[in-house]
């Protein structure tokens, strides 16, 4: 059985990699074909291209480097018809991965879509290429299966595989905690996973530093960048960093101040209080703010369908703001609140054994006759 996966971040590249091993549980006879990276590599992926070369962040950003990924599209394509597989697994990573659905809709290939673009913020309109391209859709949040349902399209809630992620760590957090157990009480920063968020976030999480003598702050150095790019970050003794030890610094951390995406969820499954930060490029931010049809930008309060953590954004994001929101939650009534909202938030997500269903139902589906493009 061969695959072909298409994964474009940190995130997917490790949800990817366990949904990989879950499939080698499932199947002896295996091989798989990956853009991805490091993890994937390491669950034994042939790998094609990194994430780090293919991320690309905003409306502007993708503009500037039109020309890189229509040329990373045509690769793609060449790829998979080269390499000729028993199905297309595409995970997360919508502005390319819906483009590579189409085309292998078109060319007989078997697609699975593992991880839902978020259709449900933004560009609705894409349930119906999902619907035409996409052979099964396999969503990780609780919400996202009755929005397909509302669009008559039957998706498999598998649950959220971080829960997974989280507790299969545990063990070997114990080992490594040392480096971020001493001294004081550490308020964690995590700005991100691409240089330019990186950049554009820490200089300014880094500014409520003197406002906070009592505690310590340790950065969480994301996987595939690397030790130097922070150092400019590191003149202030108070200020550390850790690299691939985020969970082990979550482990520990009495406080966070979290750059939007799939680490706020992170953050909230180690019951470590937060505040939720998210800066873009201008005429971005414009652009999305006039498409976006959520009430949230985090994980943890869309799932909750509340605000349990405060979500600073944009203007709003100032190092009064922060200031503030930092000491809310550091003691008193909001803290616990945050704490107790955290225990029903981990309750939705579906349990134990994400990759594992997830494995599961696609040798089923690969099981049965390839699909016609017709749902009941």
């Amino acid at each position: 059985m061969k695959y072909y996966i298409i994964a474009g971040e940190a995130s997917g590249d490790l949800h990817a990699s366990n949904l990989m091993r879950a499939l080698q549980a499932e199947h002896t006879h295996i091989e798989f074909r990956v853009w991805g990276g490091d993890l994937m590599q390491g669950a034994g992926g042939q790998l094609v291209k990194h994430y780090r070369d293919l991320a690309f962040m905003g409306f502007w950003e993708v503009a500037k480097n039109i020309r890189t990924i229509l040329d990373n599209l045509s690769f793609c394509k060449k790829d998979i018809t080269e390499y000729h597989p028993d199905v297309l697994i595409l995970v997360d990573y919508p502005g390319f991965n819906l483009r590579i659905a189409e085309w292998a809709k078109r060319e007989g290939i078997r697609v699975f879509y593992y991880i839902s673009p978020q259709i449900w913020a933004w560009k609705e309109g894409r349930v119906e290429k999902i619907r035409r391209d996409v052979e099964r859709m396999f969503v990780i949040l609780p919400f996202e299966k009755a929005f397909y349902k509302k669009h008559d399209v039957e998706v498999d809630f598998v649950g959220h595989p971080l829960l997974d992620v989280i507790d299969a760590n545990k063990a070997s957090i114990q080992k490594t905690n040392a480096e971020v157990s001493k001294g004081l009480p550490i308020i964690a920063l995590l700005p991100g996973s691409r240089r330019q968020e990186i950049k554009r976030m820490l200089e300014l999480m880094l500014e409520v530093v003197p406002a906070f003598s009592e505690y310590r702050f340790v950065i969480a150095g994301a996987p595939a960048i690397p030790a130097d790019f922070y150092m400019p970050f590191l003149k202030n003794t108070r200020i550390e960093l850790v690299q691939n030890q985020t969970y082990s610094l979550l482990e520990k951390a009495h406080a966070a101040l979290v750059t939007s995406g799939t680490a706020t969820l992170e953050t909230a499954l180690f019951d470590v209080p937060q505040v939720v930060c998210y800066r873009g490029n201008v005429a971005s931010y414009q652009i999305a703010k006039r498409l976006v049809k959520v009430d949230y930008i985090s994980l943890v309060n869309l799932i909750s369908e509340k605000e349990v953590v405060k979500e600073l954004i944009q203007n709003e994001l100032t190092v009064n703001n922060l200031t503030r929101e930092l000491r809310y939650i550091l003691n008193g009534e909001k803290r616990e609140d945050i704490l107790n909202d955290y225990k029903i938030l981990h309750d939705k997500l579906g349990g134990k054994g994400a990759s594992e269903r997830a494995a599961t139902l696609m040798q089923v589906y690969l099981s049965e006759q390839a699909w016609g493009g017709t749902r009941i």
